[in-house]
């Protein structure tokens, strides 16, 4: 439970200006129109129906405990000024040139029923053209992309950002990045300071991706961009620099849904047991754009980093060498085409017990990676946005609970375990919303006061 005590103070460190209401359109922009922006979108027209139920959301169905006068828990969406679901409004980029309705049918997600439901909302959702590194993304093939140098994609990129917000009728964006995953490349010295970052978009440099073109125009725009994907972005001192300077939230990476989701559940109850571990082999077969992307060794390297940080972080072996020195952990994802969005994934857990007897646990976790993404992008789309109304900047750990790979600020390692990550959210969400009623509070003084 490391994180959860230190996290609330960090929380409010970068908190600076007013809130600012949840009043009008909420734009979310999604870089990446696949399988998992469409989920989302047609779950987000099925709410608006009346005709779904948002499992899976946090910031819908959750409830918090209750806590000092509180007599019954407290549902989430009643504690803090979150934008209402009626008031989402979408807009996106891909590298395909396919309508939302057209992705929907061939990602094979969703029932016919449910697509027919949205068929409007999918129609109407029309990327704009995406940033494409055809060395990054190698096994997709892109047919609608924007030309130029880097600065003129950024520029064109800020441009999009104006012209949604103008198209949609939208007061405010956030953006939830959904793309596809690169080939990893270590940072450089191009993304070791924003001065530094600058330089490289006027000559350029590849070693800029795209992932980090779409942050950039995000942050210039004053839009909270949060990453979705393991891509390098927010985790680059250039990116947090500039988020820092614009008052914008940043936070990442890589959503935690299925097989990892798993592990921040298992690991920390090994831990408080105090049971050893000597391996746990993961592997994972699926079906879909992303699967044929991680089928790209240098993509998979990608995804692999970010799953693989968190037995270590969680149960510390440094700190109990008899129980966690020594662990074999192994993660490999393999394309299966005919299990499409269906993902499987199968675990083997050696541990050991009382005199160090040898047991073992298996877990099959048949699930649908969509189904499991979309409420995420829901979630992180809300709390972005109430990030920054509250006037929060920088990285924002406190959603690490969402992430495989939380950035966290220099110096300050990140939480995986799910519970403490759970606590520290519901601690965060807890202050922001005295903070909104402080301010409604002194607001109200401040009327009277003119009054009289």
């Amino acid at each position: 439970m490391k994180g959860a005590t230190q996290g609330t103070t960090r929380g409010v460190a970068m908190k600076q200006g007013k809130d600012v209401g949840a009043e009008g359109k909420l734009a979310v922009l999604l870089p990446g129109l696949g399988a998992v922006a469409t989920t989302f979108v047609a779950g987000v027209e099925l709410l608006k129906q009346g005709k779904g139920v948002p499992v899976g959301s946090l910031t819908q169905l959750g409830m918090f405990a209750p806590r000092g006068d509180e007599t019954t828990p407290v549902r989430v969406k009643d504690l803090v000024p979150l934008a209402n679901v009626e008031e989402l409004v979408f807009g996106a980029w891909d590298i395909t040139d396919e309508d939302g309705y057209a992705v929907a049918e061939r990602s094979e997600v969703l029932s016919r029923e449910h697509i027919e439901l949205a068929r409007g909302a999918l129609k109407a959702l029309k990327p704009k053209k995406g940033v494409h590194d055809p060395d990054r993304v190698r096994r997709l093939e892109a047919n609608h992309v924007k030309a130029g140098t880097h600065r003129q994609k950024v520029e064109a990129l800020r441009q999009d950002i104006r012209d949604f917000k103008r198209e949609l009728g939208a007061s405010r964006a956030v953006m939830v990045f959904c793309a596809s995953t690169e080939a990893y490349r270590a940072p450089g010295a191009a993304v070791e300071s924003l001065r530094n970052f600058e330089r490289a978009l006027d000559a350029s440099d590849p070693e800029l991706s795209p992932t980090m073109l779409y942050a950039y125009a995000a942050l210039c725009e004053g839009v909270p961009f949060l990453n979705g994907t393991p891509n390098v972005s927010v985790d680059t001192k250039a990116l947090q620099e500039l988020a820092r300077e614009k008052r914008v939230p940043l936070a990442g990476k890589d959503f935690k849904s299925g097989q990892t989701m798993m592990k921040t559940v298992l690991a920390p109850a090994l831990r408080a047991r105090m049971l050893g571990l000597r391996g746990w082999f993961s592997t994972n077969i699926l079906g879909n754009r992303d699967g044929e992307v991680l089928d790209d060794p240098q993509a998979f390297r990608s995804k692999e980093i970010t799953k693989g940080s968190v037995l270590e972080t969680i149960l510390e072996g440094a700190l109990y060498p008899e129980l966690y020195g020594e662990i074999s952990h192994k993660v490999t994802i393999h394309y299966y085409p005919p299990r499409g969005d269906a993902k499987e994934g199968w675990d083997n857990i050696d541990l050991f017990g009382w005199l160090g007897y040898p047991m073992q646990i298996k877990i099959n976790f048949l699930c649908r990676d969509s189904i499991l993404a979309a409420p995420l992008v829901l979630d992180l789309a809300l709390l972005g946005d109430l990030a920054k109304r509250q006037g929060r900047a920088g990285l924002q750990d406190w959603l690490s609970f969402y992430f495989k790979s939380p950035m966290t600020p220099a110096g300050v390692p990140p939480e995986h375990d799910l519970f403490a990550q759970y606590h520290r959210l519901e601690a965060t969400l807890r202050a922001m919303a005295a903070e909104h009623e402080a301010q409604k509070a002194a607001a109200l003084v401040e009327i009277e006061h003119v009054a009289v």
